[in-house]
């Protein structure tokens, strides 16, 4: 059996703030325009789901990042965002330097 994925590919675009990820998956996510915009939306879109069709009809979540601006060291948003992703149906891949 093989899972339906939704892979949002990010890599190469410098996600810098959290507005920034919020900009750069709210498209290829479907998330509408109410969206929030915050970590407590976002756990709830991926993890609960019923706020994203195009989420909803996906098994799993794969979004690859660069290790760059946001991702780039310990910044505390950053961390809060992975930890949202459980690894297994929501994933968060990111990328060191090539």
């Amino acid at each position: 059996m093989t899972s339906n994925e939704l892979i949002v590919d990010l890599r190469g675009r410098l996600i810098a703030t959290l507005d920034d990820f919020w900009d750069a998956v709210s498209e290829p996510c479907g998330l509408p325009t109410w969206f929030g915009r915050n970590l407590d939306a976002w756990s709830d879109t991926i993890n609960s789901r019923g706020i994203s069709e195009v989420i909803d009809s996906h098994d799993t979540l794969i979004v690859h990042v660069d290790q760059q601006g946001l991702f780039d060291g310990n910044q505390r948003e950053a961390e809060i965002l992975a930890g949202i992703f459980d690894g297994e149906q929501n994933r968060l891949v990111v990328h060191g330097p090539a």
